[in-house]
């Protein structure tokens, strides 16, 4: 029977070690021969990754003990760290990338020996110079190499790098040497993706762009013959420009070149055929998926992200979807496309084939991210590994709703709505329940419709959640995102508040009783929202920039150095712009009290911007704490972190919104 029991104060069996504790996802599936392999987080052994293997008859290992650690730091959010082939003996090989040293590894899972390093180690005194990183590994057993992508420094500033497509010899002769990498590609290009080969090894494609464009702006499909050593020849652009974004290209069975780009509204999929009489060598693009207002392909924030996959039988798997993704079957012929039954609503940018099955990551707002096998002969799809457990009783779990709000200029916003919800308890009365509205990354990112242990840890307890698909978010096409261009800061903000104000106005949410809340490029929106608006009661800021013209000046990583020219202007044309819409620059204007979670070890976003905001408000008396974390980078991932993170900012909720909550250590708030 339900007890009348304020909002905010409802006990629950979601605490914040549970929360924790399933935190992140599988990513990265391939397959080794008849097996299914796929990286997975181990929040309590220090926010690891470990390799785990899906042996056919259905059981799971998690392999490479710690403290090895399979990731990737190219670009600093990294990409595919791995890949695995079977020899002529049948023997498997596995090469990956080790986050700790960011070494390639090549292992035989099955032959006893550890792995063995394949390329130099870095420098011992800890200098950036020299220092080799690889992604996207591609295993040439032919070659007895591995093709991947390789990032060099070559200064001690983070923007000191290089970057091209390498191959790497499998029997280890470059574990000391670095001449014996051979650079397939030049570095023409700043950023690269790893290379895909055609069927017959004649051609290699892969994706480039260029500073001052992120590749959701603009990337090049580079297209080049392979010779018989192994060479890249005659390299040129098939297709993309500075205003269209290649997102993924790959190689259909019948030697046709396959990608992903968006030279309309919406990421779509398209097919170029060799041609050896046409002047780049390929047949102007034909367009294979159907003429709907949906994205097949997303932000490339990771290299190696897979929206589709060529099957053997000539179909296409794909990725699709407006707001939210399915897993379908595309026909390239007939543009059919039948997509995959099944509770899952949202599907991770990752495939893997395996003969007639396709195996991806699906989740729902029932179940956190699992691996899933779909059979394309009876168009049957099961979980197959990392299967969601219900760790406590479902009936906890929030029941989200989909919504569509105005802001500004009539402009749509999306939001996923969770109101709060236990079996247990409701409000006496008419009380009003806080809310507290989610700001996510990217600020070119999504929130998907997912069970989340941390929503479900708040509104199990009487708190609602709003994550907003701010303008500027993928997932609902190119003008959607391209909202926020020269407007961040101010887009993302008003957006955030409009669907704050109008929970308000409708009575789903007490006004005097919101909070914001964000991490990375959310943790500037929130941040923003503190200096900009009144509509928030507190706010949690986690690992935030805080300072754009620091950021602009070298603040930050090679990647994202470049970033805010579309996001705010070129900073030489709008100083003042800069100074403007930082929340360093606004500290008088804080009056809400805050929390701010940082890591110590982050180079996207440094400590060094909370430091200085920190000491500029200093006297002020507004409330507020600062934990650091040492050994966290950006993003949490180790679970003595997060508890400590999502106990602290429900504390900064219950003291500013007069809620009870003995349950959680007390945060104690300076002035």
């Amino acid at each position: 029977m339900e007890q009348p029991t304020p909002y905010g104060s409802w006990p629950s069996p979601i605490d914040a070690a549970l929360a924790a504790s399933h935190d992140g996802r599988p990513e990265f599936v391939g397959t080794v021969g008849d097996e299914v392999w796929w990286t997975e987080p181990r929040p309590a052994e220090e926010g690891r990754r470990t390799l785990v293997r899906g042996r056919p008859d259905g059981r799971e290992e998690s392999v490479l003990p710690a403290p090895w650690n399979v990731r990737s730091r190219v670009i600093e959010y990294g990409g595919k760290p791995w890949d695995g082939a079977i020899r002529a003996d049948g023997s498997a090989l596995v090469v990956f990338a080790h986050f700790t040293d960011q070494r390639l590894y090549a292992w035989e899972p099955d032959g006893g020996a550890p792995p063995r390093p394949l390329t130099p180690a870095p420098a011992p005194d800890g200098r950036m110079t020299g220092t080799l990183r690889w992604a996207d590994p591609q295993i040439r057993l032919d070659a007895g190499q591995v093709w991947c992508v390789l990032e060099e420094f070559t200064g001690e500033a983070p923007t000191d790098v290089r970057r091209v497509v390498a191959a790497v010899p499998l029997d280890g002769s470059a574990a000391d040497d670095r001449g014996a990498v051979t650079e397939l590609s030049d570095d023409r290009h700043r950023f690269v993706t790893g290379p895909r080969v055609s069927p017959d090894g004649r051609h290699a494609a892969w994706i480039a762009w260029d500073h001052p464009r992120m590749p959701w702006d603009g990337t090049e499909l580079l297209l080049a013959d392979v010779t018989g050593s192994g060479a890249f020849e005659h390299v040129r652009t098939v297709a993309g420009g500075p205003e269209e974004s290649v997102a993924q290209t790959d190689w259909a069975a019948d030697g046709s070149l396959l990608y992903v780009s968006d030279p309309g509204d919406w990421w779509q999929l398209h097919r170029l055929r060799l041609d050896a009489s046409a002047p780049l060598g390929v047949s102007a693009p034909t367009r294979l998926s159907p003429a709907v207002e949906e994205e097949f392909g997303g932000p490339l924030w990771k290299i190696g992200l897979q929206w589709f996959r060529p099957m053997d039988d000539g179909m296409i798997a794909v990725v699709h979807g407006k707001g939210a993704t399915t897993l379908g079957i595309l026909d390239p012929e007939t543009g059919q496309l039948a997509d995959a039954a099944g509770p899952w609503t949202e599907w991770a940018a990752t495939l893997a084939v395996r003969g007639s099955r396709v195996i991806g990551v699906g989740a729902s707002p029932r179940s956190a991210y699992e691996i899933v096998e779909l059979d394309t002969t009876t168009g049957r799809a099961r979980v197959i590994g990392s299967a969601h457990d219900d760790p406590v009783d479902p009936v906890y779990y929030p029941e989200p709703q989909i919504r569509t709000f105005t802001g500004p200029d009539d402009r749509e916003i999306h939001a996923h709505i969770y109101p709060p919800h236990s079996p247990d308890h409701s409000p006496p009365g008419d009380e009003l329940p806080p809310y507290v509205v989610w700001a996510h990354g990217g600020p070119t990112s999504h929130s998907p419709l997912v069970l989340d242990l941390e929503i479900a840890y708040f509104t199990s307890r009487g708190f609602g959640v709003a994550e907003v698909n701010y303008g500027g978010s993928t997932g609902y096409g190119r003008s959607y995102r391209e909202r926020l261009r020269e407007q961040w800061g101010v887009v993302d903000v008003e957006d955030c508040a409009a669907v704050a104000r109008a929970l308000a106005d409708e009575g789903t949410a007490d006004p005097a009783r919101l909070a914001v809340r964000g991490g990375s490029a959310g943790g500037w929106t929130s941040a923003v929202s503190l200096t900009a608006t009144d509509v928030y009661a507190c706010g949690t800021v986690i690992y935030p920039i805080l300072d754009l013209s620091a950021w602009a000046e070298d603040g930050t990583h090679d990647f994202e150095s470049r970033y805010l020219e579309s996001l705010v202007g070129p900073v030489a044309e709008v100083p003042a712009r800069y100074r403007d819409r930082s929340p360093i620059n606004h500290v008088d204007r804080i009056t809400a009290p805050f929390l701010l979670l940082q890591g110590l070890d982050d180079v996207i976003c440094p400590p060094d911007q909370c430091e200085r905001f920190l000491r500029r408000l200093a006297g002020r008396g507004i409330p507020h704490a600062y934990l650091t974390f040492e050994g966290e980078g950006h993003g949490f991932r180790r679970t003595d972190t997060m508890v400590r993170a999502l106990e602290a900012e429900l504390s900064l909720y219950a003291q500013t919104f007069g809620i009870d909550r003995p349950d959680v250590p007390v945060l104690e708030l300076k002035k």
